[in-house]
């Protein structure tokens, strides 16, 4: 009680000082604007992703719900405005307000970012990912993340798990060894993992990946496995790796720092407070994706593999040792990050 007293009596004497226009001001700042906001989000990807239903809509939902309607937000499908490559960028430039997307989009123009679309055999589940970045203060990675990001003209306000980002292949897994000499689609610190083990990545367009299996053109992609169904990659492939070289790969929500800044500071507390709420659920609504999906690549006639806890200790010895540092190289924040996850990941007995 004491300390709401002391609040209330540093705000009167901030206000009378401010004179009755600041004290509006100082009022208006901390509660919902007359004005509404209008933000145009475009993702990197369009409504069949399994990250639309189950990351984006969720999210758009909640801010208006916080925000007591005033700011509202129009989703776009990925080519609306722009491509789904240039979403990112976009953003930057503030062709539009909002996206979302993965490090495989937009690495190289934020390699932070694979702090938080996941490490290879990194954090495991939600709750191990959350910690790292967000809930333990030893770590907090997420601030590193978060500073690259405002350093490129965006605040970033929304984060998902989506699930275990996999091997969907032609040919059977039971060893990093098998991967070598493969083609498989795979971009950004995807590429980097399959060319680690010995794989050929090629890169290509998500609608193309398809086709390419079918007519042997690639022997397989990475993908988060939720949204293989949409995709209709159980049609074309074998096999599910279980639990794939990211176990808990993320997809993140950016905002034009322009844009963010336009907002007042209540609208701005209103957004931040949902980031962890929403997390959780979407995460959840991802989780129930993956079942669903590895069913139907079952009842397609495709096999999930899973690997023995043997071969998974071995696929994290190699990517912290060799995949890792690859990641660490792209800037000075990424560095620090992944020192952090490898001092997390032993604090909590996984390596």
């Amino acid at each position: 009680m004491k300390t709401r007293s002391t609040f209330h009596v540093t705000a009167g004497v901030a206000m009378m000082a401010l004179g009755l226009s600041g004290a509006q001001a100082l009022a208006d700042n901390h509660g919902p604007p007359d004005d509404v906001t209008n933000w145009v989000f475009q993702p990197c990807f369009d409504n069949t992703d399994a990250g639309w239903g189950s990351g984006v809509v969720p999210w758009i939902e909640a801010v208006e719900e916080a925000t007591e309607g005033t700011v509202k937000i129009r989703l776009e499908p990925a080519g609306a405005l722009t491509s789904g490559s240039e979403a990112f960028g976009a953003t930057v430039g503030g062709q539009i307000d909002v996206t979302a997307c993965w490090a495989t989009v937009y690495g190289g123009d934020m390699p932070e970012g694979m702090l938080a679309f996941g490490m290879a055999m990194g954090a495991e589940n939600t709750e191990q990912a959350w910690d790292a970045m967000w809930g333990d203060p030893d770590y907090r990675i997420g601030e590193l993340v978060q500073q690259a990001a405002m350093e490129r003209n965006l605040r970033w306000v929304g984060w998902t798990n989506q699930g275990p980002n996999a091997m969907f292949t032609k040919f059977r897994v039971d060893s990093l060894d098998d991967l070598k000499g493969k083609k498989m689609r795979a971009g950004g610190p995807q590429a980097i993992f399959h060319s680690t083990m010995g794989g050929s990545p090629v890169s290509m367009d998500a609608g193309d990946i398809y086709t390419a299996i079918r007519l042997g053109t690639i022997e397989g992609t990475y993908w988060d496995t939720g949204g293989i169904n949409d995709m209709s990659f159980h049609e074309v492939v074998d096999y599910a790796i279980m639990p794939g070289w990211n176990p808990a790969q993320h997809q993140e929500i950016f905002v034009n720092l322009d844009a963010w800044n336009g907002l007042n500071d209540w609208q701005r507390e209103q957004i931040d407070g949902i980031f962890e709420e929403v997390y959780f659920e979407t995460s959840r609504m991802h989780d129930e994706g993956v079942a669903d999906a590895l069913k139907d690549l079952e009842d397609a006639g495709g096999e999930v593999i899973h690997l023995s806890d043997e071969e998974i200790a071995r696929m994290r010895e190699v990517s912290i040792k060799e995949v890792w540092p690859q990641v660490a190289e792209q800037s000075e924040l990424t560095a620090k990050g992944v020192e952090l996850w490898k001092a997390y990941l032993e604090e909590a007995g996984l390596y």
